[in-house]
């Protein structure tokens, strides 16, 4: 053998000495990242259902203007945390496992930058254009009221919402669950206490309804952005956050927005499909809006479970790719999904066959949870295809390939956006609108399914 096999080889095998992750069983690191990410994507979702419980408690109208709003909100979440945060979370893992910390420290400097803009951009997009998307979704009178109530005090805090997920992406980035989980558990117990306060009017603090229980999203997502600046600020983390110190370079920039920019396309094709979905929805009424408000609030709760298992996955398939061990990384991605599908799956099962379960945790309106009921029934046993879907999307964040869930985003908006026009043309009833929107998710699964097959990973080092 040369010394120049010799020097390569050693040189190769360096990280994988360095880092246990790239040797360590899938499945249980799979758990052990994914159980703590699963406990504070859970109690964020709560905190939505929480805010839900509050909303439902001032009225229908202000069920169906949350049904308006909710959309939006998630798109925030789901790009700053699931594409944007995936492109971080993506370039760090493959610069430790390539064996190059000073690069991931620089990275975190760059994503603080695109995070900062980026939360900016969306702020004034929503509060400018907010009102007219909102009745273009068919809010009409007292639900339109309500959700720009809502939505005028909501995303003044989008800023803190983008730091928030791209610090944890960082810190998740280096193999880190424990920090992130920790603090978005203490964001969503912040915002449950702080929004029920504001909103509801506990103890002497004045009933500030729908505006206060947004106040409790900005408070608690302000607090946490402060907190996880200061840790990644205090050599504690594997990843140094030295603002003043790291320069900006394209190359930089290019490496988290080549992921993040282009996968912002899916959760963008996401929220539209469920904006069509909420708009063919609202022309049964107020009562069939709010039911499906409900429904989809479920998948603020399934969506988590997903994002944990996925989420866990990145580094492993990233720190994978980095150091040239292309099979790893694959089996890291169809462990993940499996995980994903057999949990969303078995809550699907449940509620389709007892949709009253979730349904009457926010309301007693018979007509509401009969509309309710019909979106469990069409969508519950889609959702482990869904789950799977989703893990599979972040498998492939992590290894920096992202044209197949745009196109398979792009196969469910079509389909959606197609079958939805031929309904509406037949005058189809409502629950047919469930069905097409579970047939979208079954779709979006399978879809990801052919394209985690057909997309090369790069070659085995």
């Amino acid at each position: 053998m040369s010394t120049a096999t010799v020097t390569t080889s050693t040189a190769a095998a360096a990280p994988a000495a360095a880092n246990p992750l790239l040797t360590a069983p899938l499945l249980p690191t799979l758990l052990r990242f994914a159980l703590p990410n699963m406990v504070a994507m859970l109690a964020g979702a709560m905190a939505a259902i929480a805010e839900t419980s509050y909303v439902g408690s001032f009225g229908v109208a202000s069920l169906a203007g949350m049904a308006l709003v909710f959309p939006m909100v998630m798109l925030n979440m789901m790009l700053s945390g699931g594409a944007m945060g995936g492109g971080v979370s993506s370039a760090v893992s493959r610069a430790i496992g390539a064996g190059d910390p000073a690069r991931a420290n620089a990275l975190a400097v760059h994503a603080l930058w695109i995070g900062l803009g980026a939360g900016a951009l969306y702020m004034v997009l929503m509060l400018s254009f907010g009102p007219a998307l909102f009745a273009l979704l068919g809010g009409r009178g007292e639900a339109l009221d309500q959700a720009v109530a809502f939505a005028n005090i909501a995303f003044l805090g989008s800023v803190f919402v983008w730091l928030v997920n791209t610090f944890a992406s960082v810190i998740r980035g280096s193999g880190n669950m424990a920090v992130p989980s920790a603090t978005l558990l203490a964001v969503a117990v912040a915002q449950v206490a702080i929004g029920g306060a504001l909103g509801l009017g506990w103890g002497p603090v004045p009933r500030l309804g729908m505006g206060g229980v947004a106040a409790g999203q900005v408070l608690a997502y302000a607090g946490g952005a402060a907190f996880l600046y200061a840790y990644l600020r205090s050599g504690r983390a594997k990843v140094h956050l030295r603002v003043r110190a790291t320069p900006l370079q394209r190359g930089l920039l290019l490496d988290i927005l080549k992921v993040g920019a282009f996968a912002c396309i899916s959760p963008l094709q996401t929220v539209l499909t469920i904006l069509i979905l909420t708009r063919l929805v609202a022309q049964f009424g107020t009562n069939a809006l709010a039911g499906y408000g409900i429904g989809t609030r479920l998948e603020f709760l399934l969506v988590p479970i997903a994002f944990a298992v996925g989420v866990a996955s990145v580094p492993l398939v990233g720190m994978a790719i980095g150091a040239g061990k292309v099979a790893r990384a694959r089996r890291a991605a169809w462990t993940a999904a499996a995980l994903a599908a057999g949990l969303l799956g078995v809550i699907g099962g449940v509620l389709t066959f007892h949709p009253d379960l979730w349904a009457r945790n926010f309301t007693q309106d018979p007509a509401v949870i009969a509309s309710a009921a019909h979106y469990f029934r069409w969508a519950g046993p889609c959702y482990g295809l869904f789950g799977l879907g989703l893990c599979l999307y972040f498998s492939s964040l992590g290894a920096g390939k992202v044209a197949g869930p745009v196109l398979a985003g792009t196969v469910r908006l079509v389909l959606v956006a197609v079958g939805g026009s031929l309904l509406v043309w037949a005058q189809a009833p409502d629950w047919s609108i469930f069905a097409l929107m579970a047939l979208g998710m079954a779709t979006y699964g399978l879809a990801m399914v052919v394209a985690m097959r057909v997309t090369p990973w790069g070659e085995e080092r």
